[in-house]
């Protein structure tokens, strides 16, 4: 076996290539898993023990030129003339352009940014979900319709696994391992059983904004959704709340702002009103607290939640849902200036 190491040292150092698939072919020949060395070192079981300390030396010694002399190659072919400087020809003649942001994620991170100011934190969670973090915890009845198949995709194998609903799933997690004052916004991915068209899609996105402490009052929401309806629209922007239901909210109330386009007169965007409803909002109910191991009698809070379509399609009135999940690169560009 020496003599066939010798052998192999005096043709590594001899090795050439004229370009980099010959090297590479070199490197694979006596360096890769099933190359000359590799082999050798397959075979050191069958030397004598007398021998294997020179032998082991010896192939050690050989593995160190082979690599050497793979690297020297190498090296040459980056410093030459014909190397990195040589122009690829079968490249495009046009210079690759770069890619800008989603515009959902332009308009998501602008909402992030605005709530980050009032001093709120991220939270995330799994968007495959358990019915608990998902309805139960959020005060959902047995028989609340958002159950049904209509509305949330089960995972059939497990039917108390399911795709989130809503981001509210993040608040629960959240109100279940900390204690106030808890000031998180979720955004994230939600799913719905829904047909897929203009204005709906079995996947979209929402944020979700909890505040919970001691002496919250509804005052402080409508102070916050004042003050982020003026960030995200324009100083103009004028908000208005109408009653609601949701059943981990108690009271309850939809937020409509003064339409950007027509500035409150009535348009057809508007449908002649001067209103555009943007989100959902209301007290946190004191049985979600309870619910997610919070003292209701020491604490309250307040929770809001907003499709961040809906407003991308404010923003930019972009008015095919569809669009956004499409992929189409002339749409994409569009959005270009607003990154």
């Amino acid at each position: 076996m020496i003599e066939k190491i010798q052998q192999l040292l005096t043709e590594i150092e001899g090795l050439t290539a004229n370009n980099a698939e010959e090297l590479e072919a070199l490197r694979i020949k006596y360096l890769s898993k099933k190359g000359v060395i590799t082999s050798l070192m397959n075979d050191f079981r069958q030397v004598p023990p007398e021998q294997k300390k020179e032998v082991g030396i010896k192939i050690n010694e050989l593995k160190n030129k082979a690599q050497e002399r793979i690297n020297s190659l190498k090296e040459q072919f980056e410093t030459s003339d014909n190397g990195a400087d040589e122009v690829d020809m079968t490249r495009t003649a046009y210079p690759v352009a770069l890619g800008t942001r989603h515009p959902l994620t332009i308009v998501k991170n602008e909402i992030i940014d605005i709530f980050s100011r009032l001093g709120f934190t991220l939270a995330d969670g799994p968007e495959v979900e358990d019915d608990w973090h998902v309805f139960s915890a959020m005060n959902f009845a047995e028989d609340h319709p958002a159950r049904d198949m209509q509305d949330t995709f089960f995972v059939e194998s497990h039917p108390d696994i399911i795709l989130r609903t809503h981001t509210s799933s993040v608040q629960a997690r959240v109100m279940e391992h900390s204690k106030p004052p808890i000031r998180v916004i979720c955004p994230g991915r939600v799913y719905r059983n829904e047909a897929i068209s203009a204005r709906a899609h079995c996947f979209f996105h929402q944020v979700e904004a909890l505040y919970v402490d001691k002496n919250v009052s509804f005052t402080d929401l409508k102070q916050a959704l004042l003050l982020f309806a003026k960030e995200m629209f324009g100083e103009e922007t004028q908000i208005r709340l109408r009653p609601s239901y949701f059943p981990f909210t108690e009271p309850s109330a939809e937020m409509d702002i003064s339409c950007h386009l027509c500035g409150g007169k009535g348009c057809s965007f508007c449908k002649g009103t001067g209103w555009v409803e943007i989100l959902g909002c209301g007290m946190v109910d004191p049985n979600v607290l309870e619910l997610n191991g919070i003292n209701s009698k020491e604490y309250s809070g307040w929770a809001l939640g907003m499709g961040v379509e809906r407003i991308t399609n404010l923003k930019y009135q972009v008015k095919d849902l569809r669009m956004f999940s499409e992929n189409d690169t002339r749409f994409l560009k569009e959005f270009e200036s607003a990154n």
